[in-house]
C-alpha cells in the first residue's frame, strides 16, 4: 500500500493486536522512513525490548508512517467495519470507477440508496460487564 504513494505520510489505525506490533513492521517501517536506528533485539534491547516500547516507535508523529492504536474495548468498530463490508461487497468490488470524482459520487449514491433501502440497526452484542468498570453499569460514572 506503501509503494502507490511512498513519499506521501500514511496513518493506519491498527487495534492492539500484537502483530500490529510486532519486530516486523518496526523494521519496515524504519527502512521506509530511512531511520538509520540500532533497533535493538527483540526482547532484550532498544526499541524491539517489548510490545510498548515497539508501539511508541511505530505511533511517533514523527515517522512518515506511523501507527493509531484504538483503546481496548473498542467493539463499537466492529460497526464501522460492518459497514465497510457491505460497501466493498455490494459497491466496490466488482465497481469500474474511471476517477476518483466518480467513485466519490457512486459512494455518495450508495449511502443514500443504503440509508433508505437496507439500513436496520446493528445487533451489537458487547455488554459492559463489572471486570470492566469495577462497579455495576448503573452505578458507574463516566
Amino acid at each position: 500500500m506503501i509503494a502507490t504513494a511512498p513519499k506521501d505520510d500514511w496513518i493506519f489505525i491498527a487495534d492492539q493486536l500484537n502483530t500490529h506490533k510486532s519486530e516486523t513492521l518496526v523494521r519496515l517501517v524504519a527502512a521506509h522512513c530511512d531511520l538509520n536506528l540500532d533497533l535493538g533485539e527483540k526482547g532484550k534491547s532498544g526499541i524491539l525490548t517489548s510490545m510498548e516500547s515497539r508501539a511508541a516507535f511505530l505511533s511517533d508523529p514523527s515517522h512518515q508512517v506511523r501507527f493509531l492504536y484504538t483503546p481496548k474495548h473498542t467493539s463499537w468498530l466492529n460497526q464501522i467495519e460492518m459497514w465497510f463490508g457491505i460497501l466493498v461487497r455490494k459497491l466496490l468490488k466488482r465497481g469500474n470507477f474511471t476517477s476518483v470524482e466518480q467513485l466519490q459520487q457512486k459512494i455518495r449514491d450508495f449511502i443514500d440508496y443504503f440509508n433508505q433501502t437496507l439500513a436496520k440497526p446493528f445487533n451489537w452484542k458487547f455488554k459492559p460487564c463489572r471486570w470492566l468498570y469495577g462497579t455495576h453499569l448503573e452505578q458507574a460514572t463516566y
